[in-house]
């Protein structure tokens, strides 16, 4: 199996931190995102609250299907981190809100698990993705 890792640039340099921000495999063309969050590729985290913070967790994970040649149509997989105290009904339809608009009629499968926290205390939800490119 090759495996190929993508760090496109308009995502921050996650290398240094010892992961890619997606990694590709041949044959089967499966790709594999890292948990994207609300922040920008300066690392710093959007203003704003949940719905900012989904719309950039989900931007990120475009732009890491789009270094590989795909697009949110390919995205299969979702796996959402919402920080518990962030997962009241209004925040977690902001999500949901979210997802609507950027995935429409391809929504994929997703998991949606409240968690106790995440990697810094101003990040509300984390969004792994995978997804099949043809």
């Amino acid at each position: 199996m090759h495996k190929k890792l993508i760090n496109p640039p308009g995502l921050f340099n996650s290398l240094q931190y010892g992961f890619s921000q997606a990694v590709e495999t041949t044959g089967t063309r499966q790709l594999f995102l890292s948990g994207q969050v609300g922040v920008d590729h300066r690392e710093i985290t959007v203003p704003g609250g949940m719905r900012e913070q989904t719309e950039q967790s989900v931007d990120n994970i475009a732009r890491a299907l789009a270094a590989a040649g795909g697009d949110l149509s390919h995205v299969v997989m979702l796996r959402i981190y919402i920080r518990a105290g962030a997962d009241t009904h209004d925040e977690q339809m902001a999500i949901a809100d979210v997802l609507k608009d950027k995935f429409g009629a391809t929504a994929p499968a997703s998991s949606w698990i409240i968690v106790s926290g995440l990697s810094l205390q101003e990040w509300l939800i984390e969004i792994e993705a995978q997804a099949v490119l043809p």
